[in-house]
C-alpha cells in the first residue's frame, strides 16, 4: 500500500529497533527507511539479522543488525553505543521484542513468568535508561532543541483478560506502565516523546500462525472490522509517532486492532431487538393518558 506520509518525514533520522529482524520489527524498519532513516535492527540471531539487514539495503537503506539480548544491560549498552558511533545520533527507539506462548496459569512455571516478564517489561526499561542520554535534548549527536521519541510495542490482552496470557497480559500491563511514566518524567525533563502501539492480530506474522489460528481466525469474525490487520499497519502508526506529526501526542498507547478488543458476544440479532422494540413501543402508546407507565 501507498504510504500516506512524505517519503522524507523522517529524514535525518536514525532509529533503533529491538525484535527488528522479522515480522512486525522488519517491517517498521523498513518504512522507516523508506521515510528516510537509518535503522539499526537489534536481535539474538545472526542469520536472521544479516538476511533482514540484506533485505533493508537491497531497498536503499541505510542500515546495520547488531546482536544482543534486551535482558542484558551489557547488551544494551553495546547496542546503543554501536548505532551511535555508526550512525552518529540517536532520534528512535522502538521496544519491540517480546516473549510469548500458550500456556495456562496452572501450567506456567514461575521461570516461564519471569522470562515473558524480563524480555517484555524489564528490556524496554533497560533499553530506555540506557538510550536517555542520547535520546534526550543536548545528549551526543543531537542539539538543544528538542529530544527524540520512544515507542514501546504494547497489546490489548490486559485491558480485560484473555486465555492462557497471563504471563504477556502482565509484562504488557507493566509496558503501558512503563510508557505513561516515562512521558511524563521525560517528557518534562528531557523533552522525549514516550507512546506505545497495542497491535491486533496480525495475518501476516508467524506470531499469528502460532497463537491457536482458527480460535483467533474465529474471534477475528466477530470484530468490528472482520478482518486481520497488516504488518503495514502496525508500521504506519509507528512512523506518525515517531515524526513530527505525531510532536503533540505524549504519554499515549494507539491500538491498532480494528476495534476487536471492544467486541462483545451479540446476545440478541439485530432483527430480535427491533422486534422487542416495537412491542415495548406499542405497550407505551397504548397506556392510557394520566395512568402511570410502567418502569419497565
Amino acid at each position: 500500500m501507498e504510504s500516506p506520509f512524505k517519503a522524507n518525514i523522517l529524514k535525518g533520522k536514525v532509529a533503533l529497533l529491538t525484535g527488528g529482524g522479522s515480522g512486525i520489527g522488519l517491517e517498521m524498519a523498513t518504512q522507516f527507511g523508506k521515510h528516510g532513516a537509518s535503522v539499526a535492527i537489534m536481535g539474538r540471531r545472526k542469520n536472521v539479522l544479516d538476511s533482514a539487514v540484506a533485505d533493508l539495503q537491497s531497498q536503499g537503506i541505510r542500515a546495520i543488525g547488531l546482536e544482543g539480548d534486551v535482558r542484558k544491560r551489557e547488551d544494551a549498552i553495546r547496542v546503543i553505543e554501536s548505532t551511535v558511533t555508526q550512525f552518529g545520533r540517536l532520534d528512535i527507539l522502538v521496544n519491540n521484542a517480546a516473549g510469548n506462548f500458550l500456556v495456562s496459569a496452572e501450567d506456567l512455571t514461575p521461570n516461564g513468568f519471569r522470562t515473558v516478564m524480563d524480555i517484555d517489561s524489564v528490556g524496554t526499561f533497560t533499553m530506555c535508561h540506557e538510550a536517555l542520554k542520547y535520546l534526550k535534548k543536548g545528549g551526543p549527536g543531537r542539539g538543544p532543541a528538542s529530544g527524540g521519541t520512544i515507542v514501546n510495542i504494547s497489546a490489548t490482552l490486559h485491558y480485560t483478560a484473555y486465555w492462557y496470557q497471563i504471563h504477556v497480559s502482565a509484562a504488557k500491563a507493566a509496558v503501558d506502565s512503563i510508557t505513561r511514566s516515562l512521558a511524563l518524567e521525560w517528557g518534562t525533563d528531557y523533552d522525549i516523546r514516550v507512546n506505545g502501539i497495542a497491535p491486533g492480530p496480525i495475518g501476516d506474522t508467524a506470531g499469528t500462525s502460532k497463537l491457536a489460528p482458527d480460535e483467533m481466525n474465529a474471534k477475528v469474525r466477530k470484530q468490528p472490522l472482520f478482518k486481520f490487520g497488516e504488518k503495514w499497519d502496525i508500521a504506519m502508526a509507528a512512523v506518525y509517532l515517531a515524526s513530527d506529526a505525531g510532536k503533540y501526542i505524549n504519554g499515549t498507547t494507539l491500538v491498532v486492532d480494528g476495534g476487536l478488543w471492544l467486541s462483545k458476544p451479540r446476545h440478541l440479532q439485530r432483527e430480535e431487538v427491533k422486534e422487542l422494540s416495537r412491542v415495548v413501543e406499542k405497550r407505551s402508546r397504548e397506556t392510557p393518558t394520566g395512568v402511570a407507565k410502567s418502569k419497565l
